[in-house]
């Protein structure tokens, strides 16, 4: 039987589980979830009324890069996670295409330590592979604070970059975990260069066009298969690589981010280059598929892929603009509003958010709600409409290219182990984030 005292409960919401959705009560104590049901008969040191609301486990935004060491003057590990905060993101991952890059234990090391008890929410950092690594990411992988191996097979932002199938064979030849893939052709990506037109961001998914992704993914499935490893295909952004990976769920997972379900080609006319992104936003058959996609189940994950460039740098001609934009802090409204739309069921949401990042990336104690795991919570009002705003972005670079976009689902509360980090849009506590725990590193 649930005991009467707990430190908090959350009571008279309704509790969206991977075993349903229901009206339950959430007691926690100290950092952990302690009871699920009625506790109308207990109490606590403090009693949430979440009546009208409902309590989802913990969002985690599995791609992330907050710039830190580096190009701070566009976001820092704190600014990036008070953005993850206030969108009801409780835990990401963030990539490892910093300056310097995180390719040691020493750079692993350094931004852990930047990290703990600076950071909002909790977090794990990727380890860039490379040729010279490649002989150690087994013991890379399983580093405190490491979220796994990321490989750039295409070159975006910095200068991490394996384009050649030996660099690849060899990295995943000494994997144990799942390793995370940017499946861009580096190869064909050099000899299209000319198809970028000067002024033109519309042009870029013409240069960064279809086969440069599927042709890419193609040759990582099949070194995936000859090494036996398992591997994790991020932001995927056309139609014919979701129809491709359908057929190799065995080896490969695969990332979707809102902005490919969101967005289309045709905004380039009033966006610009805030929608420049790599992989780039394509037509709108390509949005439409990705959906097929994540309704049949291809999809595993959502990522935000926040990538933030000042205003400023957009501002640059194409293409000597910045590729990126901000995500974290939108990821939960824009996708709240397609569950809204009927577009999405709120329990897929869950499985894409929490429990998928979880069952992939074997989490300890996090990614449902559960006696025993980690108090992570998101706390949101599906009925709820609110216009994102720029003055709403918490991202050093302040700006989204949501501005002006009204949705109906927004998040109102964030619980990390235990502390109510943010209500009602206003940042609570003190940085406590603290390293993710992985089961394959214990």
């Amino acid at each position: 039987m649930p005991q009467k005292t707990y430190d908090v409960i959350l009571r008279g919401g309704v509790l969206a589980n991977q075993d349903g959705i229901a009206p339950r009560d959430v007691g926690i104590i100290g950092e952990t979830i302690a009871a699920i049901g009625d506790l109308s008969q207990a109490s606590a040191g403090e009693i949430i009324d979440c009546a009208g609301l409902h309590i989802l486990p913990g969002v985690i935004d599995s791609q992330v890069h907050f710039r830190e060491p580096g190009p701070t003057h566009k976001e820092d590990l704190e600014t990036g996670s008070r953005a993850a905060v206030l969108g009801g993101v409780t835990a990401v991952f963030e990539m490892p295409n910093t300056n310097p890059l995180t390719t040691t234990p020493e750079a692993l090391a350094e931004k852990v330590s930047r990290a703990t008890s600076r950071m909002h929410c909790d977090f794990a950092f990727y380890v860039g592979g490379t040729h010279e690594n490649a002989r150690h990411v087994a013991e890379l992988e399983r580093l405190p604070g490491a979220a796994g191996i990321k490989v750039f097979m295409g070159s975006s932002t910095g200068s991490l970059l394996v384009a050649d199938d030996l660099g690849v064979t060899e990295i995943l030849r000494h994997a144990r975990r799942r390793a995370a893939f940017h499946s861009e052709d580096e190869y064909r990506l050099n000899e299209r260069m000319n198809e970028r037109i000067p002024g033109d961001p519309a042009s870029h998914p013409v240069w960064r066009d279809v086969e440069t992704a599927l042709t890419c993914t193609k040759r990582l499935i099949a070194i995936a298969r000859e090494q036996r490893a398992r591997i994790h295909v991020l932001h995927v952004s056309t139609g014919e690589e979701i129809a491709f990976l359908a057929a190799h769920k065995d080896v490969a997972s695969v990332e979707v981010t809102p902005h490919h379900l969101t967005l289309s080609a045709d905004e380039y006319a009033t966006l610009g280059t805030k929608i420049q992104m790599n992989p780039p936003v394509r037509d709108k058959s390509h949005r439409e598929r990705i959906w097929l996609g994540l309704d049949q189940g291809v999809v595993d994950v959502l990522g935000s892929d926040h990538a933030p460039h000042t205003l400023d740098e957009k501002a640059k001609a194409y293409p000597d603009s910045p590729s990126g934009m901000t995500g974290v802090q939108t990821l939960v409204p824009i996708m709240l509003d397609h569950v809204a739309a009927g577009r999405l069921s709120l329990q897929r949401f869950v499985d894409l958010t929490s429990a998928g990042p979880a069952r992939l990336f074997q989490i300890a104690r996090k990614g449902r709600v559960a006696v025993g795991y980690d108090a992570d919570l998101t706390i949101v009002d599906l009925k709820r409409r609110e216009t994102i705003s720029d003055k709403w972005i918490a991202s050093r670079c302040g700006w989204t290219p949501y501005h002006g976009k009204e949705v109906t689902g927004w998040p109102v509360g964030t619980f990390v182990r235990g502390a109510r980090v943010m209500w009602e849009g206003e940042v609570l506590a003190l940085s406590t984030g603290k390293p993710i725990r992985f089961l394959e590193a214990l």
